[in-house]
């Protein structure tokens, strides 16, 4: 037995005394989510008093939350808490546009209530605008908890301090990675394996803008790569399926890449 080693393990500080489990913190966005859009729930309410109750219910535990966290001091935990959901009539708005959104760009779509209950773009957007909203707070931890765990459930890496405006669109979104520094315009949509990321990984850019800006009304066909933080592709541009961009584009541009596809017969004896 190495005794310096389970000394060490012994002395570690427990996760529950750093933050609440991920879980907790998930599941708490999770209720926001169904009160949003009882579209994923069977709980009713009889009255707006029963519905306020409810509300008074989350804001306590996200009080909660932040107090037994990153935000040790409980006035602060509770401030917060109060602006969060005094923001929560203006994240209602911009959550009904994503839906709009998508719901307008896919064929697929056959209603909102199918947007809201089967889109994985959707989840994830719901998980990332609520974590930026609390970025915004300045709350350690819990906003890229929060983003991680839509990343484990759709495979869609949003960085809470990421700026996305109204219309977003994320289809089928597998693979989607959108950069710390990223700023994105409105009617934006997105397709899987899309990556907007930095030129460089080093640490010592920790802070710095590196994720490029995309402007209003921007397609980007999947497994794009565009990457910089002085890249900016152009309002009403077209970014095609592969691309690597590293580089700004002009509005109004179309940007595609052209593989060599070599097919060759094999002729049977």
């Amino acid at each position: 037995m190495n005794d310096n080693f389970y000394k060490a393990l012994l002395n570690k500080p427990r996760a529950q005394q750093v933050v609440p489990s991920n879980d907790m913190i998930a599941g708490w966005a999770l209720k926001v989510i169904y009160l949003l859009y009882p579209e994923h729930s069977t709980v009713e309410f009889d009255s707006i008093a029963g519905l306020e109750e409810h509300v008074a219910a989350l804001r306590d535990e996200l009080a909660s939350i932040l107090s037994t966290g990153a935000h040790a001091d409980s006035a602060t935990g509770c401030q917060i808490a109060a602006d969060f959901f005094d923001d929560l009539p203006s994240l209602y708005d911009t959550l009904n546009t994503d839906i709009q959104a998508i719901y307008d760009g896919d064929p697929a779509a056959k209603s909102e209530f199918e947007v809201i209950r089967t889109y994985p773009g959707f989840y994830a957007i719901c998980f990332y605008r609520i974590a930026h909203i609390l970025y915004n707070f300045d709350v350690a931890f819990i906003p890229r908890i929060l983003t991680e765990h839509a990343h484990s459930k759709t495979g869609i890496d949003i960085h809470p301090a990421a700026v996305i405006g109204e219309y977003f669109h994320i289809d089928h979104g597998t693979g989607i990675v959108i950069g710390e520094t990223c700023v994105i315009g409105k009617y934006v949509k997105l397709y899987q394996g899309v990556t907007l990321g930095a030129l460089s990984v080093r640490k010592g850019l920790s802070g710095i803008k590196r994720h490029p800006n995309v402007e209003d009304r921007v397609i980007i066909y999947s497994g794009a790569t565009i990457l910089g933080g002085d890249t900016v592709i152009g309002h009403d541009s077209v970014i095609g399926g592969n691309v690597w961009l590293t580089g700004s584009v002009a509005p109004y541009s179309t940007v595609f890449h052209i593989p060599k596809i070599t097919i060759q017969n094999v002729t049977q004896e």
